[in-house]
Formats: structure tokens, C-alpha cells, sequence
């Protein structure tokens, strides 16, 4: 899978697996609210019951005529009972209760009145502690539910990203095979010009032929250079690299000699500032095209008659110049394979998606300033 495919099922994912977890994560806790409500309530109903059975054991101590009488106890159960004037009278807690004090959260509380007065009481306060088993249980049980739900959707999602992308892969396919085609193409022809570029200029003379070829020449590096681009952006998943030590001071020389006929053509005033033996372990096809992509955008879109500024020490590879630069909202995304800022130009857009994997690729920083109208640097920070 490709970068970009994995980008957009990474964001689909993430986009569809949040607001089915929010949704999953609203409705399980309008569930949980109504069945721990629910649970609860059958507790005070068991409790409702407990206060009525004592209630019906005071009234049976009302009638007694026993000299001592027994207050009815209950292991789950604590009660006390209260005259009119809602004044402790008797009762089970270990302290005493006033009729309104029920302010533990982890206890119910009922109080009922009692008519006619058994034994002077006229109100029962009948608590017990909230048995939290069920709810506890109601917890797990919804976990669980959201866990195996998770990973449901999150499969579910899955298959339905990869439909997402397909229509995706199936461009990228299509364009795929159409840069294999066009390198296929352009091969013969390119070599073809350039043989017979050499031996004309090994056995010609005549100052018009050497214009003619001059201009020849141009074409047929520009021809070469698409078909290197193209043939890398088709092999680089595949590409297997030779990494040797690669003196860049001499290879950056002799790639802008091989540029000066279209700074030429272009007036273009090239400036040169090269530290000697800047030293890198990195392929040779690499350092190619991260050179040529930046000093070919360079000259393509600086002005007529325009300053071409390259520089190159050990820390940094530096490309300036004076031509129509990028606009600010174009900075964010120029890095992206077949997008290109200015179409006026010409070009497939693949320039700086190439460099920008030759960058990923050995841990360089690519730095972009650009102001539109006035020119852009390119910087590759060692």
C-alpha cells in the first residue's frame, strides 16, 4: 500500500472509529444511567418492604403486654423511630441519626410515618447500604460490550477504508502504468538525439549547426531528465541502492555544467558558491535527482536574465532564485506528488515529490521559503 493510501485509511479510521466510539460511548451511558437508576430502585423497594415489616412488628409491640419489649432488628437493615416532634427515640445505628440526616451517597434511606402512633413513635428511618455487586457487574458487562464492539468496527472500518481507497489505487495504478508507457517511449528517442548530438558536434563546423544543436541539446537534457524522473518515481519502491562515498562538491560541479546550456538560454546569471569535499555516504542515483529536481524547478521558473544562486557546504544545500514563487497556501502542499503551484510552466508536478523522498530516505531537513514574485530558496540541510 502506498503512502498516500495509508494516509487516507489512517484518516478514515480515525474519522470513523472516533464518532463510533462517541455514539457507542453516548448511548452506553444513557444505559448505564437508566439501568443503575433501575437497579437502585429495586433496592429501595426491598427497602420500602423492610420498613413496612417493622412497621407491622411495631404495631405488634403496641399490643403486647409483655414488660419488656425487644426492638425488631435486621442484620441488612438499620432503623430508629422518632415522636412527633421528630426527637430521636429509639433505633439500631451506632449513632444517632436525626430524622433528616441521610447525606452518605453509599446508603438508602426511607422514612415512613406511622399512624396511629405505635409506642410513641410517630416516623421510622429505615437505611441500608447500597449492594454495588450489580452495578459493578452492569460495568464490566458494558465494558466488555464496548471492547468486542471496538473491535468489530474497528475491522468493520477497516474493510470499509479499503474500499474507500480503492478508487484511489486504481488512479494510482492507472498513472502507474501510464509512467510506464511514456519511459518506455521516450527511451529510444532520447538516446537516439543525444548519440547523434555527439558526433555532430565532433564533426561539424558551421556556427548555425552549432545553435541548432545548442537548442537540440536543451530539448534532449530536458527529454532525459523527465524520462530519469519518471523511471525513478516507477522504480524507487523497488530500487535497490548502492550506497558509496559520494564526494557531492564534484558531482554538484558537474551537474551544473550539465545545466548551463538552459541557464544560458535563459540569461540566467549563475552564481557558484561550492565549499570543496563536501563528503556523503548515500547512492549516486539519489544525489542525481535531488540536484538535478531542484536546479531544473530553479530554472524553470526564475525570470528571464534572472540570478541563479547555488551553494553547498557541509551542512546545507542551498537553491535560490528570482522568479514567480509560491504562493503562502501553495507551501503546504507543493511537496505532493503531481502538484504543481504554477501550470504555466509545464511538467508533471513530480519534481519536489521526488526530493522529498530522497530527503525521507536519508533523514535530511527540506526547508521551502518562497515569496510570490519575488523568487523561492531551497534548502536541504544535512
Amino acid at each position: 500500500m502506498l503512502s498516500s493510501e495509508k494516509r487516507s485509511l489512517i484518516r478514515f479510521l480515525l474519522i470513523y472509529l472516533t464518532s463510533t466510539f462517541l455514539l457507542f460511548s453516548l448511548a452506553s451511558w444513557i444505559f448505564y444511567s437508566s439501568a443503575k437508576h433501575h437497579l437502585l430502585d429495586q433496592q429501595r423497594e426491598t427497602l420500602k418492604y423492610e420498613a413496612e415489616h417493622i412497621k407491622s412488628q411495631l404495631r405488634v409491640l403496641h399490643r403486647s403486654d409483655a414488660k419488656i419489649l425487644y426492638y425488631p432488628k435486621s442484620k441488612h437493615i438499620q432503623s430508629a423511630i422518632y415522636d412527633l416532634d421528630k426527637a430521636y427515640i429509639f433505633g439500631t445505628f451506632k449513632t444517632k441519626h436525626t430524622l433528616n440526616d441521610h447525606k452518605d451517597e453509599n446508603v438508602l434511606y426511607h422514612i415512613v410515618k406511622i399512624e396511629p402512633y405505635y409506642l410513641g413513635a410517630a416516623y421510622l428511618l429505615v437505611s441500608k447500604e447500597i449492594d454495588f455487586k450489580p452495578i459493578e457487574d452492569l460495568q464490566k458487562n458494558i465494558l466488555f460490550f464496548m471492547f468486542a464492539a471496538g473491535i468489530f468496527f474497528s475491522i468493520l472500518g477497516y474493510f470499509l477504508g479499503r474500499l474507500f481507497v480503492a478508487p484511489m489505487r486504481d488512479s494510482i495504478e492507472q498513472m502507474n502504468h501510464f509512467i510506464q508507457d511514456t519511459t518506455h517511449e521516450l527511451n529510444t528517442p532520447i538516446s537516439t538525439i543525444l548519440t547523434n548530438i555527439e558526433m555532430i558536434e565532433t564533426f561539424g563546423k558551421h556556427e548555425e549547426s552549432r545553435k541548432e544543436l545548442k537548442r537540440i541539446e536543451i530539448a534532449s537534457k530536458t527529454l532525459s531528465r523527465i524520462y530519469d524522473d519518471l523511471t525513478y518515481l516507477n522504480l524507487n519502491h523497488h530500487y535497490h541502492r548502492k550506497i558509496i562515498t559520494l564526494n557531492m562538491s564534484d558531482l554538484l560541479k558537474e551537474r551544473i555544467i550539465y545545466f548551463s546550456a538552459m541557464a544560458e538560454a535563459k540569461g540566467l546569471k549563475v552564481t557558484i558558491d561550492i565549499e570543496p569535499d563536501v563528503i556523503f555516504k548515500m547512492d549516486k542515483n539519489d544525489a542525481v535527482r535531488l540536484i538535478d529536481n531542484i536546479i531544473s524547478n530553479a530554472i524553470k521558473y526564475n525570470k528571464p536574465k534572472g540570478i541563479l544562486y547555488i551553494k553547498l557546504t557541509k551542512d546545507a544545500f542551498i537553491v535560490k532564485d528570482e522568479g514567480i514563487g509560491i504562493r503562502a497556501k501553495d507551501l503546504t502542499t507543493i511537496l505532493q506528488r503531481f502538484k504543481r503551484a504554477n501550470k504555466s510552466e509545464g511538467g508533471f508536478g513530480i519534481g519536489l515529490d521526488i526530493v522529498d523522498q530522497v530527503v525521507q530516505n536519508y533523514g535530511f531537513d527540506l526547508r521551502i521559503k518562497s515569496q510570490e514574485g519575488k523568487g523561492t530558496e531551497v534548502m536541504v540541510k544535512w
